[in-house]
């Protein structure tokens, strides 16, 4: 298609990697490039795919020339021709960048490492996509706050939402970074009630009502949410599941099918031949779910590397406005991914 948004994708690791290819399976997008600081294999795997890669300072210039790759130009090149920019870099850089991207008349869209006051705006697609339209910024809540507020306005619509209360069992660290980072042997609890994510959430929903508390587990794949919500009135099991089969990106697992672990999410994926293993859906244990008069129990699992990346793509569409309705960038951007509803059904091209 003509007029298609072209974006740049700055920081080449966990999160661009992966907004980058994302936006390569959009038809109303372009991939410009991508820019990073890096010389080792994340660029050099860029590179392969023929995505151009520009360096991000000066030094990084220097630095990747020197190892001999075939280097674009610079970053801002890059902004020059992009219509929006996605700031994939890592936690409190991309606050340094904002201004920058501002001269170069560039939309951006951050991560959920960068604080809300960056932009003055958080964003998850099905909550707030409207009040996107016609911003020049907005940033992309973290991997539990996406899950979090996927789950409750799911609830909130079918009018059961009254209070929620979760506890997360947080990965320890990305699984590329294994090797050099991460606990061992021990849980270790956040320092604070409530949990950052309770108060992110807000920032994209304020009159939610939720008190989070999170520990840091032993392991590097998929977080792990316990919530106890009080919905509004007694409701029945078959009420809950249908408001939340009615959200986008929430899918059902059941420990019946052998789900019965973060894990096994994991190997599903890739026997479902996800790029990279990845999951963009909210897992939710179905016969796990538990409702007792206006008290419902539930515990779901979180891909920390993938459920922003539909977020992100829809982001972008929201701020260059080329689609002003939000339910159809979110079926764009799902039928292009690959999202699912129900994870054993074939989707609609087999």
């Amino acid at each position: 298609m003509t007029n298609k948004i072209k974006v740049a994708v700055n920081g080449y690791g966990v999160i661009g990697k992966r907004v980058a290819d994302a936006v390569r399976a959009q038809e109303d997008m372009e991939l410009l490039g991508v820019s990073d600081v890096t010389t080792d294999y994340r660029v050099a795997t860029a590179i392969t795919q023929g995505i151009p890669v520009y360096a991000s300072t000066e030094e990084a210039h220097q630095e990747m020339s020197a190892a001999g790759y075939p280097i674009a130009g610079k970053l801002p090149d890059l902004l020059d021709n992009a219509d929006v920019v996605v700031d994939c870099t890592p936690s409190t850089i991309g606050a340094g960048n904002l201004d920058l991207y501002r001269t170069h008349g560039v939309k951006s869209v951050f991560q959920g490492g960068e604080k809300h006051s960056l932009t003055g705006h958080s964003f998850v697609a099905h909550a707030n996509y409207s009040s996107t339209l016609g911003r020049d910024t907005t940033r992309v809540v973290s991997c539990n706050t996406t899950g979090t507020v996927r789950t409750l306005i799911a609830l909130q619509d079918a009018g059961l939402l009254s209070k929620a209360r979760g506890v997360l069992v947080r990965r320890a660290t990305d699984p590329w970074e294994s090797d050099h980072s991460g606990i061992m042997n021990t849980i270790v609890p956040e320092g604070r009630i409530p949990s950052h994510q309770g108060p992110d959430a807000q920032s994209v929903v304020p009159d939610l009502d939720v008190v989070t508390m999170a520990a840091k587990g032993a392991h590097t794949h998929n977080h792990l949410h316990f919530w106890t919500i009080e919905l509004t009135r007694p409701a029945d099991t078959e009420e809950v599941l249908e408001a939340l089969k009615a959200m986008p990106r929430i899918a059902f697992v059941r420990r019946s099918d052998g789900i019965v672990a973060v894990n096994s999410t994991v190997e599903l994926m890739r026997d479902l031949g996800r790029p990279r293993g990845d999951m963009y859906e909210v897992a939710i244990w179905e016969d796990i779910l538990t409702v007792q008069g206006n008290e419902l129990f539930w515990t779901y699992t979180v891909d920390n590397q993938a459920i922003v990346v539909p977020e992100n793509i829809d982001a972008i569409r929201a701020l260059a406005g080329t689609v002003e309705d939000g339910d159809e960038s979110i079926q764009r951007t799902d039928r292009a991914l690959g999202v699912r509803a129900d994870f054993f059904s074939p989707l609609p091209n087999g």
